[in-house]
């Protein structure tokens, strides 16, 4: 059975819902493949459930920083109720209302595993062995997202470990945790399961945590997960983990000759592309690996415009958000090139998805939150751009001394002094992933500092930090 589209997307996620939809607006037919569940990583076992874990904690700490609402606020969560809350979120995976929005977007979808089979051709094995060829007319977008990678730890791929999938849909609080990572998804996890009663240990091979961010930012997580009795071990390396049959209890060695015990080990050292069986042999392309792509999300190692790729897998910018503006710029570029337009990148056009190359924002929901965009101030020097940077504790705005006694909190500027613009922000502290949305307007736009000296910001808000900020720059 072979099916015709304009376009074939395979992959259901955030970013495959999204380029399927701007391309049906624009007239033309697409098609959407997905052998697990509509929504992707993000909506059942990453961004969305892991955000809901770190909520309730961040409230209840927030609420206890202000006298007079301290007094009201019980010792702990309530791990019970949390996992509830969480599982209204993501419908404990059920996909039945992401998949009923494509219907009503006018977007077939066809469950199954999706690979290419040749130019244009996507062949779909159903769950019953079925296959099914779709053809598309115009271009074939691969979004199939990316999966986790397990440390070369001995033992590990046999004692049941967690990757963010578990972590985040877990059913029960684990009495004892161990996380080797020091990135994100470690950290955040980490602090979830902290405040939810876990006894974590962190086994971070670095000497910092969170190492491509500015210094103080990972500072700032390693005091605020030690305060929050979390264990983090620097320099250290799970090197053989076990799991007792009988008693289910994870006995972990380290290189520095510790034995630790636990019940689970979660593993958060990275991602690989989800490409090993995707058919890009057919196409002439490796299997298994990232597929780079031009501003478009064209990908560039074929000469013909068909094939594109967008979201993690294309590992550029690997953010949800990002993933979706991916998919705006090239479901336009396959709009134009449809008409016969070339679609040409390089300008600020909505087929060109050039923000990431210079303001890609972040937000870390520990405890402090985190939150950056565009340039550290070592990768703008490592550029060749002649950087100044600003620095300003955000605990001596007035705002954040009425928002939370003993707010703390650190704001970093890293201006290029050529051109009179802002290039990269840091914040830390409560509401900085609240904060890091007018950086990324600043960067963008590439605002001059004169200029954005005329944004007055708000008294007494968080948000006077950019009036601080400016003022220590010398405005």
């Amino acid at each position: 059975m072979e099916d015709a589209y304009d376009v074939v997307v395979v992959g259901g996620g955030p970013a495959g819902e999204v380029v399927a939809d701007r391309l049906v607006r624009s007239g033309l037919t697409a098609v959407v493949v997905e052998a697990e569940a509509v929504g992707g990583e993000c909506s059942y076992r990453a961004c969305v459930p892991s955000k809901a874990l770190l909520r309730p904690g961040a409230a209840r700490e927030a609420a206890r920083s202000v006298d007079g609402a301290r007094q009201a606020v019980a010792a702990d969560l309530d791990p019970a109720h949390v996992l509830t809350r969480r599982d209204r979120f993501t419908g404990r995976g059920d996909d039945t209302g992401q998949a009923d929005w494509l219907k009503g977007a006018g977007i077939p979808l066809v469950r199954g595993h999706g690979r290419l089979a040749g130019e244009r051709r996507v062949d779909v094995t159903g769950a019953d062995g079925t296959v099914r060829t779709l053809r598309a007319r115009r271009a074939v977008v691969l979004g199939p997202g990316t999966e986790p990678a397990l440390p070369p730890v001995e033992g590990l791929d046999r004692i049941g470990v967690w990757t963010n999938r578990q972590a985040t849909t877990a059913d029960a609080v684990p009495e004892r945790l161990v996380v080797i990572g020091g990135g994100v998804v470690a950290c955040e996890m980490a602090t979830a399961w902290r405040s939810l009663g876990s006894s974590v240990t962190l086994l971070v091979r670095d000497q910092a945590l969170l190492t491509g961010w500015e210094p103080c930012a990972g500072e700032e997580v390693a005091r605020g997960l030690t305060a929050l009795g979390v264990t983090v071990r620097f320099g250290a390396s799970a090197t053989r983990v076990d799991r007792d049959p009988a008693t289910r209890t994870v006995t972990v060695e380290t290189d520095d000759g510790a034995t630790l015990a636990c019940d689970e080990v979660l593993a958060a050292v990275g991602r690989r592309p989800r490409t090993a069986d995707l058919g890009l042999e057919t196409v002439g392309l490796p299997a298994g690996a990232w597929l780079p792509v031009d501003d478009s999300c064209r990908v560039t190692a074929l000469e013909r415009d068909w094939l594109y790729a967008i979201g993690d897998v294309n590992h550029r910018a690997p953010l949800t958000h990002m993933a979706k503006y991916q998919a705006r710029a090239c479901a336009a570029a396959i709009t134009e090139r449809a008409a016969g337009r070339p679609a040409a990148t390089g300008a600020w056009q909505a087929w060109s998805a050039q923000a990431d190359r210079i303001a890609v924002p972040q937000a870390v929901f520990t405890r402090p939150e985190l939150a950056s965009v565009g340039l550290t101030e070592r990768a703008a020097r490592e550029a060749g751009i002649a950087v100044r940077a600003v620095e300003y504790r955000i605990d001596d705005v007035a705002g954040a001394a009425l928002h939370a006694d003993g707010y703390r909190g650190f704001a970093k500027l890293v201006v290029d002094e050529t051109r009179g613009v802002v290039v990269g922000c840091t914040f830390t502290g409560p509401m900085a992933t609240e904060l890091i949305h007018t950086a990324t307007v600043a960067i963008v736009g590439e605002v001059p500092l004169e200029r954005l000296w005329h944004a007055v910001p708000a008294f007494p808000t968080v948000s006077e930090i950019w009036l601080r900020l400016l003022e220590a720059y010398g405005l």
